[in-house]
């Protein structure tokens, strides 16, 4: 059973999957996901998009559906399906407590990408370590956080180093698109949650207006994620009164989206870090429920919200974030962007430093393996050879 609940965990989950049938194909896949692990031979008994949310705040307003989802797979693991193996991806205030029940059934568990405990609640290594068997952690900096505490912790690499692919250049890509050429394009990357559009995707319809004003022939382009869905988005968009700009949803590889642009302005999240990844300029934002802020600045002890700054250990990503998330000043960062060649080569010569701290490629063939060794029983503890 593999469970996300995340656009990008639906990724990870997708390449994970095909590696591990690769290794053995004889595995078979169930669980909590998208389109992407649908894709890749998983039977999604429950779409991830239904329990995708965040905040403290927007998840009072959701938790009748997300009891439901949980009651319903504490059902399956308990039952006539359950699984030989439980894989966790992200999703950590969902899932861990899955992987609780998983635990006093005695269904090993395998959890990829480590909790954020090195923002927030450090202290929640040791109520992971009593639930989880192995964990695959993505950020170099994370295994030592679970230094003498009976769990496997390995740093696997991440698995977007794997994912960068560009299948279209930006010209052929714009000209599909009906763009004309030496037009200035620009990214609006809203996030892969309906609470991430109701407080996000505002500001971001305001800052390409401002950015209109100075750049009257810019086009902005704007991913799809598979949480949310073309049709959704696009009347998200109209809602809030962005119907009339010149916006072209696309839903199909936000690298090639990203590549296709001259700066990106994102809301924070792992699409970040993609962008980073091919190199393009990026502004990121984040803006949430405002008690949900009030409580989350008092909890979170880290420089930086972003990825790209976090693994960097600098700002390599301009952050904006709450009330900071001005259009002006959103706008006026964009046209400085647009207007000198010379900023946004810097920009870039900043992001290269994102690529260098991940190191190679390979994950998912390693998440794969663990998955594999631990559904055919060789389930290791730290301190245990398979």
């Amino acid at each position: 059973m593999v469970v996300t609940g995340e656009a990008s965990g639906d990724l990870h989950g997708a390449n994970l999957i095909r590696a591990a049938q690769g290794i053995d194909p004889e595995l078979s896949f169930f669980g909590v996901g998208g389109e992407q692990m649908a894709a890749a031979g998983c039977e999604i008994i429950i779409p991830g998009k239904t329990i995708s949310v965040m905040g403290i705040v927007e998840v009072i307003g959701h938790f009748p559906i997300i009891w439901r989802t949980f009651q319903r797979l504490k059902k399956i693991l308990q039952g006539e399906q359950r699984p030989d193996l439980l894989i966790l991806i992200d999703f950590p205030d969902f899932n861990l407590r899955l992987a609780a029940v998983a635990k006093k059934l005695g269904i090993p568990v395998l959890y990829y990408v480590s909790p954020q405990v090195w923002a927030w609640r450090r202290g929640r290594v040791k109520n992971i370590a009593k639930v989880v068997d192995r964990l695959a952690a993505i950020l170099p900096f994370e295994p030592p956080l679970y230094a003498g505490l009976d769990i496997d912790v390995e740093y696997v690499g991440n698995p977007l180093t794997d994912q960068v692919q560009i299948s279209e250049e930006r010209e052929p890509l714009l000209r599909r698109l009906g763009i004309p050429s030496g037009s200035p394009v620009v990214g609006l990357f809203p996030g892969s949650r309906g609470t991430e559009l109701r407080y996000n995707l505002p500001t971001l319809l305001a800052t390409a207006r401002i950015v209109m004003q100075e750049h009257p022939s810019v086009h902005f382009l704007c991913p799809v994620a598979s949480t949310l869905g073309t049709e959704r988005l696009g009347a998200a968009i109209a809602e809030a009164g962005g119907a009339d700009l010149p916006l072209t949803l696309v839903a199909e590889s936000v690298y090639n989206v990203a590549n296709a642009c001259d700066a990106v302005l994102a809301v924070s999240g792992t699409v970040t870090l993609q962008v980073a990844l091919v190199g393009t300029p990026l502004l990121l934002i984040y803006r949430v429920a405002p008690l949900t802020y009030a409580i989350g600045r008092h909890l979170i002890k880290v420089p930086f919200i972003g990825l790209p700054n976090i693994i960097a250990g600098q700002e390599v990503a301009g952050e904006f974030v709450q009330d900071a998330a001005d259009p002006q000043l959103l706008g006026a960062e964009l046209n400085a962007i647009l207007s000198d060649p010379a900023h946004a080569a810097a920009l870039r010569q900043g992001l290269a430093l994102v690529r260098e701290k991940i190191g190679p490629g390979g994950c998912s063939e390693r998440v794969a393996q663990m998955a594999v060794e631990m559904s055919r029983g060789q389930v290791r503890r730290k301190g245990q050879s398979c």
